[in-house]
Parts: structure tokens; sequence; C-alpha cells
């Protein structure tokens, strides 16, 4: 059987997730979950600049991850609206 991925959420995205509406928050959780089976679907983009950051689209919304091969682990480091997503990234 393959390695599966891991998806994990950073404490910024769990508290997101805590506060958004319970439709918004399954449709987040699911794709953020299907990155198990592929870290890097088709619509997915790294992001410039950053070595190992990517960004995974869900409407207007948007879940900022990091991928770390060794450990086979998706690391959520943030989850927020399209404009206010890409401030304040390590």
């Amino acid at each position: 059987m393959p390695s599966r991925w891991r998806v994990l959420f950073d404490r910024g995205p769990q508290k997101v997730l805590r506060r958004v509406d319970g439709e918004l928050r399954a449709r987040l959780l699911a794709r953020a979950h299907e990155l198990e089976l592929d870290p890097r679907p088709p619509g997915v983009e790294k992001l410039a600049s950053y070595r190992n950051l990517y960004r995974l689209r869900v409407g207007d919304w948007r879940i900022i991850y990091v991928v770390k091969e060794d450990q086979l682990l998706i690391l959520a480091i943030e989850i927020a609206p399209r404009g206010g997503a890409y401030r304040d990234l390590r």
C-alpha cells in the first residue's frame, strides 16, 4: 500500500476553521484533505519567492500550505479570503 500524506493545520488555520460557517468549513476541510492523495494536484500553484509554499483555491478563499516531503506531511499555515491570504507569510 502506498504511503499516504497527512494534513495538519497550524494554530492560525484552526482558529479560522472554528470561526467560519459550517458550509465553508466543510468545503475548506474537504479540499485540504484531498491533498492527502496528491499534495500538488492540478490547479495548485507554488508560491514564487518561497521554497516550499503552495496555494490551494477554495472559491474566494485560499489555503497556503507547506509540503514536508521527508515526513509525508502537509501543514496548512494560512486559511484566509483571497485578499488577506498572502500577508505575513513565513
